[in-house]
């Protein structure tokens, strides 16, 4: 239990510490559309559905914000947030690439570093990486266990709700 503290204490400080610009240049992006006529549409591929259901229904909900669905009419004053665990998922490079034919302001989160390779990054206006890459713990056979793509995504979505309440405040 002691080493699974520390390594996940360990990636969140790395997190908040490599990404506290890129955490405050997401929440100004995503307040655009709350000043605007615009909303915050969240995106979560497959297991990272968990950060829009707490952003949704949770016990603190983000303000101005709507759940993505294919079928969902974007406009130029509305802002989008994806969470993926894998910046190489064909369901978000497909979101993101129409994102980027519309011309319609998103900010990643995603586990992969941010490079000329990595076309996600490339189509992003900000991107956040976790920075898992495999898990954070040895197991017996020599392996690695737990990767908190989860934890760490929700991280980042309070870092920036934090800083986007604040900002909607001062308005």
């Amino acid at each position: 239990m002691k080493m699974l503290t520390t390594q996940i204490a360990g990636l969140l400080q790395r997190t908040a510490t490599n990404h506290e610009e890129a955490i405050e240049d997401t929440a100004r992006l995503l307040a655009q559309a709350a000043v605007g006529d615009g909303r915050v549409v969240l995106v979560g591929i497959k297991e990272l559905k968990g950060v829009v259901i707490n952003a949704i229904e949770g016990a603190e909900p983000f303000t101005n914000a709507t759940q993505f669905s294919k079928d969902l009419e974007l406009g130029t004053m509305d802002r989008v947030w994806l969470f993926t665990r894998s910046s190489v998922d064909e369901d978000v490079l497909e979101i993101a690439r129409d994102l980027a034919k519309q011309n319609v302001a998103f900010a990643v989160v995603a586990s992969e570093k941010a490079t000329d390779k990595n076309e996600l990054s490339e189509l992003a206006d900000i991107y956040i990486s976790t920075g898992i890459s495999k898990g954070l713990l040895p197991n017996d056979e020599g392996g690695r266990v737990v990767e908190p793509h989860l934890l760490a995504s929700l991280f980042v979505y309070e870092a920036v709700k934090l800083s986007y309440d604040e900002m909607l405040m001062d308005i």
